[in-house]
């Protein structure tokens, strides 16, 4: 019994930090799909972000309720610890299969949406500046392309014309000179987006799948020692329930 409390004691104070975790990466993955939404305009992507906002909303009490029953039991306390603990569970289950899902399913989504915007933009070297989202989406990822500056030649090779620049998206930032002429290369960024795109993705994704499956293992530890301290006081009757 004394073990079971100083866990839970522990886990109280793990709960409030894994709160602010849980919530760090619901923002990141909401930030994400609403900064590429365009890309996933038929996607939830920011459900797994939101299910991860309530889940570190309701950690706080959880915390506060396991700290409180490792000092004084009570059974209006464990109980509502027990079901917290198993609406814990039910939200971060669903939130780790989501990521997992998602990040297999847009990896294939990507490289069409990104290929359509590329062919699809109105590409001149005296273009107004973040005029569409493929230049937005090419400052922000500091990338030039779907896989690199090449691609643009490739899109343009359909209107029959083949420019001697890409977008001034695709100039870094250490040269504020660069129109994007293809003379010079080097002052084009290197990479293309859809591997920034996915790398992004990919870690925002599993983060949220380790942080649910490592906190799904400390909620079982924790409803485990709350059953132990309510086995050392058991029910003289049901109005608990």
């Amino acid at each position: 019994r004394s073990f079971a409390q100083s866990l839970l004691r522990f886990l109280g104070f793990i709960f409030w930090g894994t709160a602010v975790a849980q919530a760090c990466g619901g923002v990141l993955v909401i930030l994400m799909s609403k900064n590429y939404r365009y890309l996933f305009q038929e996607s939830y992507l920011s459900l797994p972000g939101w299910l991860a906002l309530g889940t570190a909303l309701i950690l706080l009490p959880t915390g506060v309720l396991s700290l409180s029953i490792s000092v004084k039991c009570s059974r209006n306390q464990q109980g509502t610890l027990m079901y917290l603990l198993v609406l814990l569970l039910c939200l971060e289950m669903s939130s780790a299969v989501l990521a997992c899902s998602y990040r297999i399913d847009t990896a294939s989504h990507l490289e069409s949406a990104m290929g359509y915007l590329v062919h699809q933009h109105n590409w001149t070297c005296s273009q107004d500046p973040g005029s569409s989202a493929v230049d937005a989406m090419q400052r922000q990822l500091q990338c030039c392309g779907v896989h690199n500056y090449t691609d643009w030649l490739k899109a343009s090779s359909s209107s029959q014309h083949l420019p001697a620049c890409v977008p001034e998206s695709c100039c870094k930032e250490s040269h504020s000179h660069c129109r994007g002429h293809l003379r010079h290369v080097e002052q084009l960024f290197e990479e293309g987006c859809l591997k920034r795109l996915e790398d992004q993705m990919c870690f925002a994704m599993l983060y949220m799948f380790w942080c649910c499956t490592v906190l799904s293992i400390l909620e079982l530890l924790a409803g485990v020692s709350n059953c132990i301290l309510m086995r050392h006081q058991p029910f003289h009757d049901l109005c608990i329930l």
